[in-house]
């Protein structure tokens, strides 16, 4: 190869492995690299003039949802930066200070409001972000609770465990070596037999689904609302619907059943060996048997007692039990439940 030639190998060489380096480096999830690489910037060295904060799901937040925050920084040119992560900018969220209220904020600006509406009922949640690099910069955002929401409480059973697999057939051994000389012949050594492979495991048997009691009122109101309970397996979980939007889906499913382990492949034949004559192959190992699939396991029961006043607003409650006997629904007088 002419010197030319070698010269532009090693150009892309060198290319291709300083590709390489950035790629792992900015994978690596580390600050300092991002910044140097001008995938992300350090607040403490940029202008800003203003900043404002928003909810990338909307305006509000229902028990149990997360909801990332997105905060916009607007520079003297007229510049935009946005915080990295949901808002896909170079901001780092390490250059901010989140300061929730109700609601709770990771190191990434997710937000997320608790499950239990007891705790933020008749309330507002409300967050305060500044940047202590600025310290004339903040952004607050109040957050209303909302119960248009399609909430769900799953007490399926749990799915079955795979079976194993079995394991591979040895190979037969290769037979020996024998001679093919006209003045000296001998036959060459059968090969071996390969052993059979072993047999999968058989799947495990679905969980089944426990009895499940869902209770509901109606909390009267210019804007009325559900309070519902679902008990099963010793836990309790409330929730708060709002009838104009929001729904409740309660699942007691049986629990599939595990997959059958895979059977081992049995061993190849070992191949006879050369000689006058050739020695006879062996036979190959049988492969093993599947394993079976596990059973799925049965559906709960559903026993739903509703406040009078709940009538027309059932339709919003979905259960789902496959494998299990229909549901009982009971009207009886509910009292609130908290």
């Amino acid at each position: 190869m002419d010197t030319l030639g070698h010269t532009k190998t090693r150009v892309r060489c060198g290319a291709a492995a300083s590709l390489t380096v950035i790629l792992l480096l900015a994978l690596s999830g580390c600050a300092a690299v991002k910044v140097k690489l001008g995938l992300r910037v350090y607040l403490a060295k940029e202008q800003v003039a203003s900043m404002q904060a928003s909810l990338l799901n909307g305006p509000a937040i229902a028990p149990g949802e997360k909801s990332p925050l997105v905060v916009q920084f607007t520079q003297p040119d007229g510049k935009i930066l946005v915080t990295e992560g949901k808002g896909k900018g170079k901001v780092l969220w390490q250059d901010l200070t989140v300061t929730p209220s109700v609601v709770s904020a990771n190191n990434k600006g997710v937000l997320k409001l608790a499950h239990d509406p007891r705790l933020s009922d008749g309330k507002t949640a409300h967050v305060t972000i500044t940047v202590p690099s600025h310290p004339d910069l903040k952004a607050e955002l109040d957050i209303p609770i909302t119960y248009d929401y399609n909430f769900v409480s799953n007490f399926s059973g749990a799915r079955g465990s795979d079976g194993l697999s079995g394991s591979d057939g040895m190979a037969g051994s290769s037979g020996s070596m024998g001679s093919t000389d006209p003045n000296n012949p001998s036959a060459g050594g059968n090969g071996g037999n390969g052993t059979n492979g072993g047999d999968g495991g058989d799947g495990g048997n679905g969980g089944n689904a426990p009895a499940v009691q869902v209770r509901v009122t109606l909390r009267p109101g210019a804007h009325p609302l559900l309070q519902a309970s679902v008990a099963a397996a010793g836990k309790t979980r409330l929730y708060l619907i709002d009838p104009q939007g929001g729904a409740l889906t309660v699942t007691a499913n049986g629990g599939p059943g595990g997959s059958g382990g895979r059977g081992g492949r049995g061993g190849a034949a070992g191949s006879g060996g050369i000689g006058t004559p050739n020695g006879s192959s062996g036979l190959a190992g049988s492969d093993g048997r599947n394993g079976s699939d596990g059973l799925p396991g049965r559906g709960g029961s559903f026993t739903v007692t509703y406040d009078p006043q709940v009538q027309p607003y059932l339709s919003i409650i979905h259960l789902s039990n496959s494998g299990g006997p229909k549901p009982v629904f009971n009207e009886a007088p509910v009292a609130p439940l908290w």
